[in-house]
């Protein structure tokens, strides 16, 4: 069995998969979580042992540093979609990545992986995007060989993004659509995982930026097509003024504390740009991972939207 990997934030979305591609690569992973008592089903993604969980808190520079005891890797997934409470961009994001970094190095591990977004950008109108540019600066000031991952709109069976809009469709009358012309290149998750776990353990990952986007480019109008078509709902698209949808945007930051807002203030300035990944920067290919198509992993899991649920049958046109 190959060395220990400890793997912040590892009970997430992105995390589950992150660490089952580790613990399939032959690795000792230890899962450093806030509640690990959360977290438990995160032992049965390896061998008997392969898989520990453990208590951190990526704000608490004692707790990173125990997490990292014995480590010869590191991956920092922790993030937030939203602020909420303590959780907010400036502190998760940058501090927190900050933190990670600055431990990894004292404690010399040999290899950091971290998770940042494409359209991280120091410029940029929205908070996240600008918050998760600047913790990379931070990493690299701290760990100069670190490995950032900046993944496009990732999906899977538990995201955040295709199960809302699936979920909407089915129960409102009309899709709402921000940002219509915006282009997206959601990435599987798998696929995510696939890139970090071989940049954990290769000399060759050192200091390299990686942009995940998978094998197609959409607008958000043909995303939203899509999630209509494959959970058989006629909903009329109806397209929202920016200034609407900042208002919705507000409104789901007052909620964001209390339940998952449907849109955030911020969430809307991010619709605002494309996300793509077209800088030349090395991607899915270099990483030696074939990119996943939306169309083959999207209907396994947005059949249960359909009215009839996994019974109901095909609707025409879907995949």
């Amino acid at each position: 069995m190959q060395g220990l990997v400890t793997v912040f934030g590892g009970s997430g979305f992105v995390g589950g998969q992150v660490v089952r591609a580790l613990a399939k690569a032959g690795h000792r992973v230890r899962v450093a979580v806030r509640q690990p008592n959360l977290a438990y089903r995160m032992r049965m993604l390896g061998d008997v042992g392969q898989i520990e969980v453990v208590q951190a808190n990526v704000r608490n520079p004692a707790s990173i540093a125990r997490a990292l005891d014995g480590a010869e890797a590191c991956v920092n997934l922790v993030g937030v979609l939203w602020e909420s409470g303590r959780q907010k961009f400036q502190s998760i994001h940058v501090m927190a990545a900050q933190n990670v970094a600055q431990a990894a190095a004292k404690a010399g591990v040999k290899h950091l992986v971290h998770m940042s977004a494409l359209g991280a950008n120091a410029e940029s109108e929205s908070k996240y995007f600008r918050t998760k540019a600047e913790g990379e600066a931070a990493v690299r000031a701290a760990f100069p060989g670190a490995t950032i991952v900046r993944p496009s709109l990732v999906f899977g069976v538990d995201d955040k993004f295709f199960n809302r809009f699936a979920q909407i469709a089915a129960l409102s009358p009309v899709m709402p659509l921000v940002g219509g012309d915006s282009r997206v290149q959601p990435v599987f998750v798998a696929d995510v995982a696939a890139v970090i776990a071989k940049a954990a353990a290769s000399p060759a990952a050192v200091g390299v930026t990686y942009e995940l986007g998978g094998p197609t480019v959409y607008t958000m109008r043909e995303i939203m097509q899509l999630i209509l078509t494959e959970t058989g709902r006629a909903r009329p698209l109806a397209p929202l003024p920016w200034p609407v949808a900042s208002l919705i945007g507000a409104l789901g930051d007052m909620v964001a504390g209390i339940l998952p807002p449907p849109l955030t203030s911020d969430q809307v300035e991010m619709l605002k740009v494309d996300n793509v990944a077209e800088h030349g920067l090395p991607g899915l290919a270099e990483a030696g991972v074939v990119g996943t198509s939306v169309e083959a992993v999207v209907p396994t899991y947005l059949y249960r939207y359909r009215k009839g649920g996994q019974y109901a049958e095909t609707p025409a046109g879907a995949f």
